[in-house]
C-alpha cells in the first residue's frame, strides 16, 4: 500500500470533488492527513527491495551477463587483442566491462615488460634513455580497438541517460494530465480517459533510480485519488477494483510460494519482478481492502528478506572456507621450485603440475568481488613468479633456435653446392649425412621454419630426383622380377578366405622377389591395395590392422632405400601425434569446465570418449614413430 507519508505529495491540489454519475454534489473532502509511520523490520524489507527494484529499473540494459573467469594473463599480446576485437564484435558494449578491463590490466602489464625489456637492450647497445622510442602494431590496433569500445560505451550511456530522463519527463506529464483529469471531472469521458492514460504510463521506459519510486508514488497517490473521488454508481470502479484485488491476491500467492524456493537468489529476483507488477501493472485495489492486501504483500516480502539474510549470513562461513582453500594453492604455487628444470620436459612437467594447481583454486568455489580481488591478486602474484622463472628459461630457449637456424642454413647451402654434381657416389653420402645432421639440429624460430625447411627439402629433392632418373634403366635382370610380380600380383587379386598367416607369407614372398625398378614402382602400390582388402577381409583388432598396412609400405619404401619418402613418412607421422596430442589437451582443457556435473552428464561422456579414443589412436601412432626410427635408412 502506499506509504501514508506520500499521501501528503501536492496537498494543495486535492480540493473539493463535486463529480458522482447523478450529478449530486459533495461537500469538499480533503485527504486524510499523513500519519506517521513506525519504521519497522517489514518496511526495512519492502525499503531494501524497493531500492533494487528501482537499480534494476534503470540498470536493465547495461548489466552484464554471468560468464565464467578467464585467466588473462596466459594469453600472448596478440591473444589479448584478438580477444578483445572478438570481444567487442560479438557483444553489447554494455555488458563487457569485466572482459575488457581484464584484457587491459593484462596487456598493459606484458606490453610494459616488454617496452621494459626493449629499453634494456637498447641502452645495452650505448643508446641514450633520452632517444629511445618504440612502436608496435599489435599496440595500435590495442590503442584503436580500445578507443573505438570508449566512443561506443560513453555513446551508449549518453543515450541512456538521454532516454531515462525523456522517460521521466514523460511520467511527470501522465500525472499531470491525471490530476487535470481529477480537477476538470467531466463524468462522461473521465473513466475512458483514465484507462488512456493507465495505458500511456505502461508503455513508457525506465526512469533514472533517483526518481522511480517517488514518480511512482505520485503517480499512484492520484490514481487512488482518482477512484476514491469518483463515486460513480455504476459497476466500473468495483470492477477494476475486483480484477485489481484478485492480480494482487494472486502476486501475494506467488511471493508466499517463493518462500519454498530453494534458490533465494531466484527467489529474490523473482520477488523484485513481483513487486514491479504491483507497482507497474496493478492499479489499486478498493479502500477498505488496500492495507490488508499490501500488509500480506509485505509479510511475505520480509519473510523472503530474511531468508536471503540468513542465507548471505551463512555463505560468509563458506566464503571463509572457501578463501582458505584457496590460499593453500596459492602458498603451494608461490612454494614451488622450478630452479632443477633444464630442458623442455622438464618445463612442460612443471607447467602441467602448475595447471592442476590453478584447476584445484577455481575449483575451490567462487567468491564474491569484495572478497575474491584480494585472493585473486594473490593467485596472480604467485603464477607471475612461476611465469616468470618459465619466460627466462624460454628466453634463453629462443637464443639457441637462433644459432639451430644458423646451423640448417649452413646444410641448406652445402645442399644447395651439391644439388648439381654428377659425383653420384660422393654427393649421395654427402646429402644422407645432410639429411641426418638436419634431424639432429632441434628447433629453429618458428616464424622461419617453414621456409628454410621448404628451401631444404627442394635442394634434397633435387638432387635425389637427378639421382634416380639416372638409376632408372631397367636391366634383363629387372625385367624378370617385374614379370614374376605382376604374375604374383594377379594371383593375389583372386585369393579368397585369407588369413592372417597367408598375409604375412604374401607380403615376405613379394619381398623375396626382388626390388622393381623405379619406372614400374606402381606395383608396390597395387600391391599394398591388395595386402588391404585381404586385413579388411580379416577379424583383427583396428590397431594390428593399421600397423601391418603401415610396415607393409614402409619396409618396401626401406628396400628401395628411398630415404626422402621414408623422411617424408616420419614428417607425417609426427605431424599426426603432434595433432592428436593437442586435440587431447583442448579436449582434457574443456573437460576442466564440468568441474561440477554428475560423472553421467552425456555431454561429459562424450568428450570422455573423445579423448580416450584420440588415447588410442595416439599410441598408434607413436607404435609407427617407434617402428621409423628402427629402420637403417
Amino acid at each position: 500500500m502506499l506509504d501514508e507519508n506520500e499521501k501528503n505529495v501536492e496537498k494543495d491540489e486535492l480540493k473539493a470533488e463535486e463529480i458522482v454519475v447523478d450529478t449530486t454534489s459533495k461537500p469538499e473532502q480533503k485527504p486524510e492527513e499523513a500519519k506517521p509511520v513506525k519504521v519497522d523490520e517489514t518496511n526495512e524489507a519492502v525499503d531494501e527491495i524497493e531500492k533494487s527494484v528501482a537499480e534494476d529499473a534503470e540498470n536493465d540494459e547495461s548489466k552484464e551477463d554471468d560468464s565464467p573467469a578467464v585467466d588473462y594473463d596466459t594469453f600472448s599480446l596478440e591473444e589479448l587483442v584478438s580477444n578483445l576485437k572478438k570481444t567487442l564484435e560479438e557483444n553489447p558494449v554494455q555488458k563487457i566491462k569485466s572482459q575488457v578491463e581484464g584484457v587491459k590490466s593484462a596487456f598493459n602489464q606484458k606490453f610494459g615488460a616488454m617496452l621494459a625489456e626493449k629499453k634494456a637492450a637498447f641502452l645495452e647497445e650505448g643508446g641514450n634513455s633520452i632517444d629511445f622510442q618504440f612502436s608496435s602494431p599489435i599496440k595500435s590496433d590495442y590503442n584503436n580497438l580500445l578507443s573505438d569500445y570508449k566512443k561506443k560505451r560513453d555513446g551508449f550511456y549518453k543515450n541512456l541517460e538521454n532516454n531515462l530522463n525523456e522517460n521521466f519527463v514523460k511520467r511527470e506529464q501522465v500525472i499531470e494530465n491525471l490530476k487535470n483529469l481529477i480537477e476538470e471531472a467531466d463524468t462522461s469521458t473521465m473513466y475512458k480517459n483514465f484507462k488512456e492514460i493507465q495505458d500511456t504510463w505502461r508503455t513508457i521506459g525506465s526512469v533514472p533510480k533517483s526518481h522511480y519510486n517517488d514518480t511512482w508514488k505520485t503517480y499512484h497517490h492520484h490514481v487512488e485519488r482518482f477512484y476514491d473521488l469518483l463515486h460513480l454508481s455504476n459497476d466500473f470502479r468495483d470492477l477494476d477494483f475486483k480484477h485489481n484485488l484478485e492480480k494482487k491476491i494472486k502476486i501475494i500467492e506467488q511471493a508466499e510460494a517463493l518462500s519454498e524456493e530453494a534458490d533465494i537468489n531466484h527467489a529474490f529476483k523473482e520477488l523484485q519482478d513481483l513487486h514491479k507488477k504491483w507497482k507497474e501493472d496493478v492499479g489499486p485495489v478498493a479502500k477498505e481492502m488496500r492495507e490488508e492486501v499490501w500488509q500480506k504483500f509485505s509479510a511475505a516480502t520480509k519473510n523472503i528478506h530474511d531468508k536471503r539474510h540468513d542465507y548471505y549470513k551463512e555463505m560468509r562461513s563458506k566464503y571463509d572456507e572457501i578463501i582458505e582453500k584457496k590460499m593453500i594453492v596459492i602458498n603451494a604455487i608461490d612454494a614451488y621450485d622450478p630452479s632443477k628444470n633444464k630442458s623442455h620436459s622438464d618445463w612442460q612437467k612443471s607447467i602441467n603440475e602448475i595447471e592442476k594447481l590453478r584447476k584445484e583454486y577455481f575449483s575451490a568455489g567462487k567468491l564474491p568481488y569484495s572478497k575474491s580481488e584480494e585472493v585473486w591478486q594473490k593467485f596472480k602474484n604467485a603464477t607471475k613468479k612461476f611465469n616468470a622463472a618459465k619466460n627466462v628459461f624460454y628466453k634463453q630457449e629462443k637464443n639457441g633456435q637462433q644459432e639451430n637456424l644458423e646451423q640448417k642454413i649452413a646444410l641448406i647451402e652445402y645442399a644447395e653446392s651439391m644439388k648439381d654434381t654428377e659425383d653420384w657416389e660422393t654427393a649421395t653420402n654427402a646429402m644422407k649425412k645432410v639429411q641426418s645432421d638436419w634431424k639432429k639440429i632441434g628447433h629453429v624460430p618458428r616464424k622461419f621454419s617453414d621456409d628454410i625447411w621448404k628451401r631444404f627439402k627442394a635442394a634434397c629433392n633435387h638432387y635425389f630426383d637427378r639421382f634416380h632418373e639416372q638409376k632408372n634403366a631397367v636391366s634383363k635382370e629387372e625385367q624378370l622380377v617385374v614379370d614374376a610380380k605382376k604374375g604374383f600380383l594377379d594371383n593375389l587379386k583372386v585369393t579368397e578366405d585369407a588369413t592372417k598367416e597367408s598375409v604375412l607369407e604374401a607380403i615376405s614372398s613379394w619381398k623375396d622377389l626382388g626390388r622393381l625398378p623405379r619406372e614400374v614402382r606402381h606395383l608396390e602400390g597395387k600391391f599394398n591395395k591388395q595386402i588391404d582388402r585381404m586385413l579388411e577381409s580379416l577379424s583383427l583388432d583396428k590397431n594390428e590392422v593399421s600397423m601391418l598396412k603401415f610396415t607393409t609400405v614402409v619396409d618396401s619404401l626401406a628396400e628401395d632405400n628411398d630415404s626422402r619418402k621414408l623422411d617424408s613418412e616420419e614428417i607425417f607421422v609426427r605431424k599426426k601425434i603432434d595433432e592428436i596430442f593437442k586435440e587431447i589437451q583442448q579436449l582434457e582443457n574443456n573437460m576442466g569446465f564440468f568441474s561440477n556435473v554428475k560423472a553421467n552428464n552425456p555431454l561429459f561422456l562424450n568428450v570422455k570418449n573423445k579423448v580416450e579414443a584420440h588415447k588410442e589412436d595416439l599410441a598408434i601412432w607413436k607404435e609407427k614413430l617407434s617402428y621409423l626410427k628402427k629402420l637403417a635408412y
